[in-house]
């Protein structure tokens, strides 16, 4: 991987604030041509820099999502197979490493405590998980 110069850092800024931004629109606001925009944006993306596009909805939709961090401890040393199968689950939104009696953090998103329930089963049921402990998130204050 390149190391980012100032044109793709202002790129992935443009799409921080807006991910849906047309690569015209994208080119316009940094300065560069459509062409130039397109080439380094398909880079970022095939070189893992930009690993996703994401979507923000309204806060009253958002009040209908439930999230909960789950703590996960795992078994042996099959920390990075166990990853790639927490990521594959639609409901993990983030998930971290982390240190002392845990050994991964992942935040779960799901639109109903039933669906909660649902993918904490599933991430259960992955082979080298021995244990988890899940806390619902509830009042969001920053």
């Amino acid at each position: 991987m390149q190391r980012l110069d100032e044109l793709d850092r202002a790129m992935i800024a443009e799409l921080r604030a807006d991910a849906r931004l047309p690569v015209s629109e994208l080119a316009t606001r940094v300065h560069v041509s459509r062409a130039t925009a397109h080439h380094r944006l398909s880079r970022l993306v095939r070189e893992g820099v930009i690993r996703r596009f994401t979507v923000e909805v309204e806060d009253d939709l958002e009040q209908q999502i439930v999230r909960a961090v789950c703590l996960i401890r795992v078994t042996g040393t099959a920390s990075r197979a166990i990853a790639r199968k927490l990521v594959a689950l639609p409901e993990v939104t983030d998930l971290h490493t982390t240190n002392g009696k845990w050994d991964l953090v992942a935040q779960v998103s799901t639109t109903s405590l039933g669906g909660l329930d649902d993918a904490l089963k599933r991430l259960r049921q992955i082979d080298g998980i021995d244990t988890t402990e899940t806390s619902i998130l509830l009042t969001r204050l920053t």
